[in-house]
């Protein structure tokens, strides 16, 4: 086989793989120890900051550019708290979610958060404990496991299902 048909090949088989999607969020706290959630227009829930991965962007560089893009925050995230895969749902293939440490923000930086996009409604500091009631079903878990890891210097991993029954999350 010459190296142009080796080629061919590889992306013959590269363009039938499955794509998934990327969502990258940030833990991102104050000095009081709260975190951060948005409010978004299109969701009837708060979330962590963050959003969807552009084709072929790296999960940090698209957690970054949704903070600058959402908050007008300009952030190197840390290491990443976990990764998880969610299955199926709702009108929704599977993704993969990476929630990445945003540390604590100085009281400059806190001050300094603005609504940068119309996809925001609001953002407020939350203490841990309140924030699962803000979240979405299935969504105060992920949280939680993320705030573990983020004082226990771990990493986590878990997979979500969702029943088949075609039902809007």
């Amino acid at each position: 086989m010459t190296p142009d048909e080796r080629w061919q090949r590889l992306a013959e088989g590269n363009a039938t793989q499955a794509r998934k999607r990327v969502a990258a969020k940030v833990v991102i706290r104050d000095r009081d120890g709260r975190v951060l959630l948005v409010n978004l227009t299109y969701k009837d829930y708060w979330d962590l900051p963050g959003g969807m991965a552009e084709a072929n962007e790296p999960p940090r560089l698209a957690a970054e550019r949704e903070l600058r893009e959402e908050l007008d925050l300009a952030l190197t995230v840390g290491r990443v708290l976990t990764v998880d895969w969610d299955g199926p749902h709702g009108p929704w293939d599977d993704q993969l979610v990476f929630v990445f440490d945003g540390r604590t923000l100085t009281a400059a930086q806190a001050a300094a958060l603005r609504i940068a996009d119309d996809a925001l409604a609001g953002f407020e500091f939350v203490a841990p404990t309140a924030a699962a009631g803000r979240l979405a079903a299935g969504l105060a878990d992920p949280l939680a496991r993320a705030l573990r890891a983020q004082q226990d210097g771990t990493t986590d991993h878990a997979e979500r299902h969702h029943p088949a029954d075609g039902q809007r999350p």
